[in-house]
């Protein structure tokens, strides 16, 4: 790995606020009483607050851990090589109870949603319009972050979620002695509760707003998100449905779309909702990119560690599944190392992996390991819509918004007489969600919901865990979810652990 002293001073700066920022918080719950010297009591109080409840997103303990505990255990991914972090567990499947990025994740998650919690309690549901914009926003990170923890750290819907242990879940409620004492609640409830937020939140909110912030078209979108994920393809339609319809969002095409994830967020017009970064709010080699390519601020890869570590690559077997049609648009966010024509292999593994680094979190406005993640977009609505239609028996109908994915992607198209016993409709909707919405964070989780192993069957680390190549994971395994973190459970008795 190729490193120079000033990016070693980056990370070190970024690891110190890293570590300064959860070493100080002595319950993953911050205090509810009110320190905001009077900032709460109006209303432009009110919403500088929420504004730093979004710019807490951005922060690495959320940003970062968010994207590597969701997508790092998919099959869409290959690992170059060991680390010494905590990332090689969160690839190989050999998570800790300590894990350091799991741990963060849940911390940080929590302390936003307390936060976001001041403002809901203080706003009644009869307010003013003005207000209730505000309530409406927290009410959907609220639910956001609960969503995001119980799929990492609850199991699967479809697994007895009445039963089933997700996580805590913090309303404004709950005193700040009992936050710090709460039980863990089961799967269906935490759905309950992030769809009654997610549904208040569509109600209050009213006004129009960039990409960047919570708006009714953005609750609508997870809406459809939740209830796919809990196989009422009713509801995830009917608000699929809503987004496609408003006529607010478009699909990018051509050179739009291949550039998709290089633009100023807030002028995508296929984004419902985002985590903007400006050009000072580059973290270099600390961003999610960083892991992912080495290269210029064109796309063109270069040696690892020439502008990033380049250690997570695109997996053998999606590459070569994207690349059935080279023709295929989606090949633009992969950047193969290429050399004098010869594609680069990584000799640290055996058999030694294609080096297929990925451009889809770098890039924005030419700045190389600069992003701002996407969390909805519209493309996700359409194969929402698919998906449902398909667990209803309307294979035309879940072809037909397959099929605007594929066009938009310059592929051929499907048609019923490719429907057949061996390639299900349901194969169909999820291979295609596999090509679109990779490295996105969805992979593991569309696998696992509808009770499919994630199959590795390509060159990564691994393979050092039995030798072989060869690595399945069952919906069922024990380790589909991440242990509630130890030093939570230390602090509070009430947080039983994940078996």
């Amino acid at each position: 790995m190729k490193i120079y002293h000033n990016h070693i001073i980056k990370i070190a700066i970024a690891t110190a606020v890293i570590f300064s920022a959860s070493s100080c918080r002595k319950n993953f719950f911050p205090s509810d009483r009110v320190e905001d010297s009077g900032l709460l009591n109006t209303i432009e109080g009110m919403r500088t607050a929420t504004l730093g409840n979004y710019a807490t997103l951005k922060g690495l303990n959320y940003e970062n851990n968010y994207h590597w505990l969701a997508e790092l255990p998919s099959d869409e991914v290959a690992q170059g090589q060991n680390s010494s972090s905590d990332v090689t567990n969160l690839y190989k499947y050999t998570h800790l109870v300590n894990s350091a990025n799991a741990t963060a994740y849940f911390q940080q998650a929590y302390y936003i949603a307390a936060a976001a919690n001041k403002i809901i309690r203080l706003i009644p549901d009869n307010a003013s319009a003005d207000q209730l914009q505000v309530k409406g926003e927290n009410l959907f990170l609220r639910a956001m972050l609960h969503f995001n923890l119980v799929r990492m750290f609850g199991r699967p819907y479809a697994q007895t979620p009445t039963t089933n242990p997700g996580v805590p879940i913090l309303s404004e409620n709950l005193t700040e002695s009992e936050a710090a004492t709460v039980k863990r609640s089961t799967v269906a409830q935490v759905y309950d509760f992030v769809l009654a937020d997610l549904l208040k939140a569509a109600q209050f909110m009213t006004v129009e707003k960039s990409n960047s912030f919570a708006t009714k078209m953005a609750a609508y979108a997870l809406l459809s998100r939740v209830y796919l994920y809990m196989d009422n393809n009713a509801k995830a339609i009917e608000y699929a449905d809503l987004v496609i319809n408003s006529n607010k969002y478009q699909l990018l095409q051509n050179t739009q779309y291949q550039n998709y994830f290089r633009v100023d967020p807030e002028t995508n017009r296929e984004s419902i909702f985002a985590i903007k970064h400006t050009k000072t709010e580059n973290y270099d080699y600390s961003a999610v990119g960083s892991l992912y390519y080495s290269g210029d601020a064109n796309g063109n890869a270069l040696g690892q560690g020439e502008s990033g570590w380049g250690e997570i690559y695109a997996s053998a077997k999606y590459y070569n599944f994207l690349n059935k049609f080279p023709q295929d648009k989606r090949k633009s966010f992969i950047s193969p190392y290429v050399v004098g024509g010869t594609q680069q292999l990584n000799g640290k593994l055996t058999p030694p992996a294609p080096i297929y680094y990925v451009n889809k979190n770098n890039l924005q406005e030419g700045v190389i390991n600069l992003t701002s993640p996407v969390y909805l977009r519209l493309a996700e609505q359409y194969l929402n819509r698919a998906e449902a239609n398909a667990k209803l028996n309307k294979a035309q109908l879940a072809l037909d918004d397959v099929n605007v994915i594929r066009t938009r992607a310059g592929i051929p198209v499907y048609t019923l007489i490719d429907v057949t016993p061996t390639h299900t409709i349901l194969d169909i909707v999820l291979e295609e969600r596999w090509l679109e919405l990779a490295f996105e964070g969805h992979r593991a989780y569309d696998l696992f919901r509808n009770n499919r192993p994630v199959v590795r069957d390509y060159p990564g680390t691994h393979s050092t865990i039995n030798g072989s190549v060869n690595q399945t994971i069952n919906p069922t395994d024990a380790r589909v979810i991440y242990f509630i973190p130890q030093t939570e459970r230390d602090k509070n008795p009430n947080l039983s652990q994940n078996p």
